[in-house]
């Protein structure tokens, strides 16, 4: 199966979920210029939510640079992963409206983080498993390739920071997040070898 199918189907899905986190977004009552003070919180976890959502597609997009052959199975793990992506905009706009009651919204908001980095997870190891004659894949992000369960960890770390301080889940996600700034190095690299 192609690839290229999945590739544009991800990057439709990922430009709505971008598209209605902004669409959630309600200007202030007031026009007064002071008024965006009052939504502050709202406008930083959109941001940090965008960024989110940016720094996971580069990752899958970097990814599949390597992916040769698509199976169900990549198919189905890819759908998970866009699931998980898909909650960004419901629990960025709980967070956004509830930045000091309980730890409920920003701990779900650790929750949908985790998710989605389980998903990549288990989108790597399908891929790896769907095409073991593809040593790029094996050797690039198969054994040694650290970051997803790096991630896994702080996020669980980061949902029970919630009951110390709900800001913190939210703090330890974005930390976390620096881990996949920059795309794979070692992808990077192989692809500007293979040019």
């Amino acid at each position: 199966m192609s690839k290229q199918r999945l590739e544009a189907f991800t990057d439709g899905v990922i430009a709505i979920i971008i598209t209605i986190m902004v669409l959630e977004s309600r200007p202030p009552e007031s026009g007064q210029l002071g008024a965006l003070w009052g939504e502050r919180y709202v406008f930083l976890i959109y941001a940090i939510s965008f960024f989110n959502v940016a720094v996971y597609w580069n990752n899958h997009h970097h990814l599949f640079q390597i992916v040769k052959r698509v199976s169900g199975g990549v198919l189905w793990a890819n759908m998970f992963f866009l699931f998980g992506l898909s909650l960004i905009p419901f629990v960025t706009s709980w967070v956004g409206a509830n930045h000091v009651a309980d730890y409920g919204p920003e701990m779900s908001y650790g929750i949908v983080i985790l998710v989605i980095d389980i998903a990549y997870y288990i989108l790597i190891r399908t891929l790896i498993r769907s095409d073991r004659r593809n040593q790029d894949i094996m050797s690039l992000v198969g054994r040694g390739y650290y970051k997803p369960i790096a991630s896994i960890i702080l996020n669980v770390i980061a949902i029970l920071a919630a009951f110390i301080w709900p800001t913190l889940t939210i703090i330890l996600d974005m930390v976390t997040l620096l881990l996949w700034i920059k795309p794979e190095r070692r992808i990077e690299q192989h692809l500007q070898k293979n040019d």
